[in-house]
């Protein structure tokens, strides 16, 4: 058998002001055999689906794979760059593909589509024709209806957040591709909405209710006679796009019939709990936050985790700002966006003191400059790869980065945007992050796999950037409020 691998993943920001543009995709990008040995061996969907094409002795065709993580929309030029390069190494093939595995996002953007991700399923559809299977690879926190993967012959969608099970679900995705080859299953695909939008902080799924949803939806399908897999995918409300919010994928072996009662019976759960699925009381405002987590760190014999979760870019500096006026010390603010800074810091020099505008350039929401005086104890250029458990051997390049000591607040400052969301950002500069009191982190819930178990408490701190906890406060053009929980309440 021949199967082609290809992927293009970017969560997109549609309030934020840039693009991602081509030559931030290419940083990323691996092509041909370069992907395989770059991804084998990794918990990444691409690892999952080599995993199972070794397994079952295919030839792999490598065709592109890029990422731009998680932040602005795509420049249209970028976007049909990568679709015209998937294409052509499609057709390249003519007729002697056996199958397809796309590994995408579902929640990118370009400023002129709402729904890209659906756009090149449609594209690998009409480059393969009707006949050769599609399996397609999404992010829990995808946005998609109908229109999105009717192209593809069954979608699986990560099941936990923090992303523990990247290579799971590529892994679920090619033995769906195989059996189906083999003819010892007819994959049939159902979608329903339940018209409901989260914050991401909210879309954790070790929260109650939502993690009795999605242990369901993975232990429907052993219990089940005919169900194949459910994703439950909880959309990303960041991204003002029509089909913005909850669904339910169902796949299911010939019986649409099944599929369908399925999506909509799980979809009618989440609509029903949609009051409970929104937790205010877990949020503080800033100055609460940052007061309650300095107070308690003094008595903690483990870090106090701030959690900036409204930081959608990796360089707001609303808490950093707040910690220095307070007077605070052994604090930690892992991986700050700054090229800006970090340049500077790389070019001066280790053990330099330097004064720099730090952080916050982004949008104006993201809290502005800061003013600071540095003393650099690190600089140049890191690569690693990722020891975590989410996307456990992927590569990070960070570009030149420095670590930086303002006042007893330890800063490690990034070329290339990279959210902490494990202990890499303290080990790979050989520290650790047992030996703070406060850390400073941005993700949303990818951090609780490592600091839920390592930290004292996690305090969450709402700030005014564009990932806030209330979604009323954002100017959605295009997102379903009329018809969606929180901006309505209705069955």
């Amino acid at each position: 058998m021949k199967v082609a691998i290809a992927g293009f993943l970017l969560e997109s920001v549609s309030f934020l002001p840039n693009l991602m543009t081509l030559e931030d995709f290419k940083r990323n990008e691996s092509r041909g055999s370069e992907m395989v040995g770059r991804h084998r061996g990794t918990e990444t969907v691409l690892g999952g689906f080599i995993d199972i094409c070794d397994r079952e002795g295919t030839e792999m065709v490598p065709i592109v794979w890029t990422s731009g993580d998680a932040t602005t929309p795509a420049a249209d030029d970028a976007f049909d760059h990568y679709c015209q390069v998937i294409v052509d190494g499609l057709r390249a093939h003519g007729g002697s593909l056996d199958g397809v595995l796309l590994d995408l996002h579902g929640a990118c953007t370009t400023p002129t589509r709402h729904d890209p991700d659906g756009d090149m399923v449609r594209l690998v559809r009409n480059a393969v024709g009707p006949d050769v299977p599609i399996m397609l690879a999404l992010d829990y926190h995808g946005n998609l209806d109908a229109s999105t993967i009717s192209d593809a012959t069954a979608t699986f969608g990560y099941h936990y957040s923090p992303h523990i099970d990247m290579g799971d679900t590529g892994r679920r995705a090619a033995e769906c591709l195989f059996r189906t080859l083999r003819r010892e299953i007819n994959p049939v695909t159902a979608i329903a909405r339940p018209g409901v939008m989260v914050p991401s902080i909210f879309s954790a799924t070790t929260l109650h209710p939502l993690s009795s949803f999605v242990a369901r939806s993975v232990e429907l399908p052993h219990t089940t006679p005919g169900l194949l897999d459910i994703s439950i995918f909880a959309g990303f409300s960041y991204a003002d796009v029509p089909n913005c919010g909850f669904s339910v994928v169902v796949v299911a072996d010939g019986d649409r019939s099944l599929a369908e009662r399925t999506a909509i019976e799980l979809s009618d759960s989440i609509c029903q709990a949609r009051r409970e699925l929104h937790i205010p009381g877990l949020v503080r405002n800033l100055e609460d936050g940052v007061a309650y987590g300095l107070e308690r760190a003094k008595s903690a014999k483990a870090p106090v985790v701030l959690l900036e979760h409204a930081d959608r870019m990796n360089d707001s500096t609303h808490v950093l700002r707040e910690l220095i006026r307070r007077g605070a010390s052994n604090a930690a603010v892992p991986f700050l966006w700054d090229p800006q800074s970090a340049a500077a810091a790389c070019e001066a020099g280790v053990r330099k003191t330097i004064h720099l505008n730090l952080g916050g350039r982004s949008s104006p929401r993201s809290g502005g400059p800061i003013p600071v005086e540095a003393r650099i104890l690190q600089a140049g250029e890191k690569r690693y790869s990722v020891t975590g458990p989410m996307g456990r051997g992927a590569k990070v390049d960070l570009g030149p980065t420095a670590v930086l000591d303002i006042g007893g607040i330890i800063v490690s400052v990034t070329t290339n945007p990279a959210t902490a969301i494990d202990e890499d950002p303290f080990i790979q500069f050989g520290m650790r992050a047992q030996d703070f009191a406060i850390i400073v982190l941005r993700s949303k819930t990818h951090f609780l796999a490592v600091y839920e178990p390592l930290a004292e408490e996690i305090v969450i701190i709402d700030t005014p950037d564009w990932g806030p906890a209330d979604l009323k406060t954002l100017p959605y053009r295009h997102a379903p409020t009329a018809t969606s929980y929180p901006f309505v309440d209705h069955v």
